[in-house]
């Protein structure tokens, strides 16, 4: 056929066959909780380092590991093995199961019945597993499709996938794609005995799926077996690295984290955030896109109070708000407006303004941006807002994603990024970035702080140049340890009443628990 013809066109191998679909495969990443559970222990994987330049670009793409092999050859159990052993921040794992194709009516008969085959190359999407991959590959927020084994169709609701330095994409024909090839890095063949794929069949679908021994066989041998031995097996010649006995050979899996440690390796430390900014940017005016909260007696009296060492917390707290409340208002009026007619109750025409955007989200860099939400919610109704935790790599000095919680479509948004103090601006280009990265447009973000040092300011418009940074002062200096001169002090351990540590750093509002 025509279809059949166009699929043989952009496959490498061939084209053909089927399989059932899969239960225990579905595509995973860290905006979940970041742990990963194994046989041995439970990893923390969250910690990403910049992925990102002081121009704000990416500096390196993901590495991607494509997993091939048949059905029930336990790629997802090397794929496991693999990331275990790694012990890397942000690892995705793709499945190609997430890939099937919506059926038709006629074709979802068919696969009730078992005789539809799962395992031809036209019963995946090909042109969204290249358009999401090639996404994540460039570090950006992709949206996954959940499919239903029960109903063979995808549900309603779409998974969020974001942020992956090791992208592991696994599934039966996952080299099977000329351009799907192009993407991948690596290349690992699971090459498993024919007769412990049928038995693993046998016990997954009979158990799990509810199935007889008579079905799964039939569809073993009229649809599985065939795909295997024309598009499956041959794709194996695509390999760079074949593993016979799949999860069971130990020595290969090694070999292959190794090769993965020394090419990311290659790009770790490739640029030191705090270090570059320090010395970046400097001893130029300030940019338009700042503006900065009118210094009045009133706002001027406020500093006074906040700036003392000698205020108590609870006047702290109080003047503070009342910044807090002020700088959130003077942002509001930055933001697009539209004139309006209404009419007042005395029937006459009100020429006014009115908000021209879709909706407002605010985000808040964790913990100390937390405190500027109340402010937000107290003259925005029915904000939303989101979360980004950001830390303090102990080792390096260099900021690091752990978690992040975003409305859904923040895309079409205005996002208010909220921190209480920048000192170099490392964390905030890392929480900026974050939101570029879920296709929020640049002159779309303002970015609030209490307090700026210039540096900060340089840095984060140098790097996003439309983003528009919104404070009540600016300070000149950061001293070695990156504390704002004259300063605030610590604002979140001043706030909530905690100690600092002796070497913190004004960006340590924003880069601790």
């Amino acid at each position: 056929s025509n279809s059949s013809a166009e699929s043989l066109d952009r496959l490498y191998p061939a084209v053909g066959s089927s399989k059932p679909p899969r239960k225990r495969t579905t595509s995973q990443c860290k905006s979940e909780p970041p742990l990963l559970r194994t046989s041995k222990r439970t990893i923390y994987t969250a910690g990403r380092p910049p992925w990102y330049n002081e121009h704000g670009t990416q500096s390196k793409e993901a590495f991607v590991i494509g997993l091939g092999g048949g059905s029930a050859s336990g790629k997802t159990t090397v794929a496991t093995m693999i990331i275990e052993a790694l012990d890397v921040p942000w690892v995705v794992l793709l499945s190609m199961d997430s890939f099937y194709k919506v059926l038709t009516k006629q074709q979802q008969e068919q696969a009730a019945s078992n005789d539809f085959n799962f395992d031809h190359p036209d019963a995946f999407d090909f042109d969204l597993i290249i358009a999401t991959l090639k996404k994540l590959k460039q570090g950006k927020s992709v949206k996954i499709p959940i499919y239903d084994f029960t109903t063979h169709s995808r549900k309603k609701e779409w998974k969020t996938l974001y942020g992956a330095n090791v992208i592991i994409f696994e599934g039966i024909m996952a080299f099977a794609d000329k351009e799907l090839l192009k993407l991948l890095d690596l290349k690992i063949f699971v090459d498993t005995d024919s007769d412990i794929r049928l038995v693993r069949r046998l016990r997954r679908d009979i158990s799990e799926r509810g199935r007889d021994i008579e079905g799964v066989i039939k569809q073993y041998n009229k649809f599985v077996k065939p795909a295997f031995d024309q598009y499956i097996q041959p794709t194996m010649r695509l390999a760079d690295i074949v593993v016979p006995r799949g999860s069971g050979n130990t020595v290969a899996i090694d070999l292959i984290v190794q090769h993965v440690h020394s090419q990311l390796e290659e790009v770790r430390a490739a640029w030191q955030p705090r270090a570059a900014l320090a010395s970046a940017h400097q001893c130029h005016p300030l940019p338009q896109t700042l503006s900065v909260l009118k210094s009045t007696p009133q706002v001027r009296g406020m500093h006074t109070i906040i700036r003392n060492k000698e205020t108590s917390r609870d006047e702290f707290i109080f003047y503070s708000k009342r910044l807090m409340r002020l700088l959130i208002e003077h942002a509001l009026s930055l933001l697009p407006f539209q004139s309006c007619t209404v009419q007042t109750p005395q029937g006459q025409d009100y020429e006014g303004r009115t908000y021209s955007g879709k909706q407002i989200t605010g985000v808040s860099i964790l913990r100390a941006g937390e405190t500027m939400e109340p402010a937000l919610r107290a003259v925005c109704k029915d904000v939303r807002i989101g979360t980004i935790l950001i830390q303090t790599n102990c080792n390096t000095g260099e900021p690091e994603l752990h978690y992040l919680r975003l409305p859904k479509d923040i895309s079409e948004d205005h996002v208010i990024l909220m921190d209480c103090t920048v000192s170099t601006g490392a964390a905030a280009m890392m929480a900026v970035r974050v939101l570029l990265d879920h296709d929020v447009p640049e002159d779309k973000i303002f970015l609030l702080s209490l307090l700026m040092a210039e540096m900060g300011v340089h840095s984060v418009a140098y790097a996003f140049p439309r983003v528009k940074i919104i404070t009540t002062a600016v300070d000149k200096k950061v001293n070695d340890l990156f504390r704002i001169i004259p300063g605030i002090g610590n604002f979140g351990d001043r706030y909530f009443g905690t100690d600092a540590p002796p070497d913190w750093s004004d960006d340590e509002d924003a880069l601790s628990t």
